[in-house]
């Protein structure tokens, strides 16, 4: 069911009380004002489907709140009534952006329409969104597959945005943790407010302090004031990639922001009050960490309030004719050259591949065999597998066989995997490192860190 939650924004009570019931019965989750006061709350707190309200109400107009909503990215249809219609006032009202207008009293089954006719709006506007797949609006951060590991993943999103609790991510690289990280945000009440990305790998560690707090004025020659990462996510949420390779000095410093909300920009006297939700992601077992004094425990655990684990696309091979359609279509679009497909031997080749760099690498594919494909069909012979290792059977395919293994942690397979997918990449590739970080799916720095972290020689 497309439409989950509703508010019902009615000052009758016995309106308002019938309202519920039939909601309810009808298996909604309602909340329940009788003023845009209370409404206003409970909008700026969590996300709504619906929202019925009357036009008149004791603290003002609906029609005030409706204009407000608008400028909102997550909004709620919204049926306007009244016990007074008229021609202008319904006009009026479908201006400022209402889905339906209903005069009371108004029956069961007039209810029943209405709803209807919006369950069945809100499941074209998803079906639009997947369809146009923007990178730049709200679709962008869609989760994309039907394996048997992504339904009870999008239902944990649904669950945990609503909540301003800090999330860790964790798993391998090119597994989508920034699109479960927007996702988070963009369903959540922070919405609206900005989603600010950094990648902590990248950052050196003499401009961590400036980068994450900012820098007052005057500090050192010719330096302006800057705000950091934290004050340009105020009121909204900061994902902190690959939080795993920060200094043991810089983990300390992020924890202190957590605890206290502020943040000390460098040559600052006063600290200042931050109000950021923080989502971090890492493709290393920080458990493994931290019994190495890598990474702060007290970090770790005001951290990973919500832990999410990504699958990699090796044990979710029904996702790779999915993603590999979705690459094809997005990329087609975007280079503005004639649609293409996939034969299906081209697709059992894809289908058979292990893609140790994820998602990631799949799509690099895609845009490689967009580039020197001129024909409508790509097909086997297009397909370009580095060393076409087999992948690796999922849980079912190799239950029996599981029994038998000794029982090991999923990091110490994940790196396991790692180094003989890597051992064969540079193999293929004569040692070359570009080459062989390209057939990973890896920037050439990317796969360094990995060779130092695995203990392979990295020169």
């Amino acid at each position: 069911m497309p439409i989950e939650k509703i508010i019902v924004l009615e000052d009758d009570v016995i309106v308002r009380k019938n309202l519920e019931q039939q909601l309810r019965q009808r298996r909604y989750d309602v909340a329940s004002a009788a003023n845009l006061a209370t409404a206003q709350e409970y909008l700026a707190k969590d996300n709504f489907d619906l929202m019925i309200a009357d036009v008149r109400l004791p603290d003002g107009e609906s029609t005030d709140l409706l204009r407000e909503l608008q400028s909102r990215p997550q909004k709620p249809l919204v049926v306007m009534i009244s016990g007074f219609g008229t021609v202008e006032s319904a006009v009026e009202c479908m201006r400022c952006g209402a889905f339906d207008y209903l005069i009371k009293p108004f029956t069961s089954d007039q209810l029943d329409v209405t709803l209807r006719k919006a369950e069945s709006f809100t499941q074209l506007i998803k079906i639009n969104q997947y369809l146009s797949n923007d990178e730049h609006e709200e679709a962008g951060y869609q989760l994309l597959g039907r394996s048997p590991v992504m339904e009870p993943l999008r239902e944990l999103i649904r669950k945990v945005a609503r909540t301003q609790a800090t999330v860790l991510i964790q798993g391998e690289s090119g597994t989508g943790k920034e699109l479960i990280a927007k996702a988070l945000h963009f369903n959540s009440p922070r919405a609206r407010h900005p989603f600010v990305a950094i990648n902590c790998a990248a950052l050196p560690e003499n401009l961590l302090e400036t980068e994450l707090f900012g820098i007052e004025k005057g500090v050192a020659t010719g330096v302006d004031k800057r705000i950091g990462k934290f004050e340009s996510a105020h009121g909204g949420t900061l994902f902190l990639d690959e939080i795993g390779d920060l200094s043991l000095t810089a983990q300390a410093k992020i924890l202190r922001v957590l605890q206290e909300r502020s943040v000390d920009r460098v040559g600052a006297r006063t600290p200042v009050p931050v109000d950021v939700r923080v989502i971090a992601a890492t493709n290393r077992n920080l458990e493994a960490c931290m019994r190495e004094k890598d990474f702060r425990e007290d970090l770790y655990y005001r951290l990973s309030v919500v832990h999410i684990q990504t699958a990699p696309l090796r044990e979710a091979p029904e996702d790779i004719l999915v993603l590999a359609n979705h690459f094809l279509q997005k990329h087609c679009a975007a280079m503005s050259i004639e649609p293409k497909q996939f034969t299906q031997a081209a697709v059992e080749r894809l289908q058979r591949y292990s893609w140790p760099g994820n998602a990631r690498q799949l799509e690099n594919e895609v845009k490689r065999l967009l580039a020197s494909v001129r024909g409508r069909m790509i097909t086997d012979e297009h397909v370009v597998i580095p060393s076409e290792p087999a992948r690796e059977p999922t849980k079912a395919e190799n239950k029996e066989e599981n029994k038998a293994e000794p029982v090991k942690s999923l990091f110490t397979a994940v790196e396991a995997l790692e180094r003989r997918m890597i051992a064969d990449a540079l193999k293929e590739t004569g040692g070359n490192k570009q080459r062989a970080a390209q057939n990973l799916g890896l920037s050439r720095q990317g796969l360094l860190k990995k060779l130092k972290r695995l203990g392979l020689p990295s020169s």
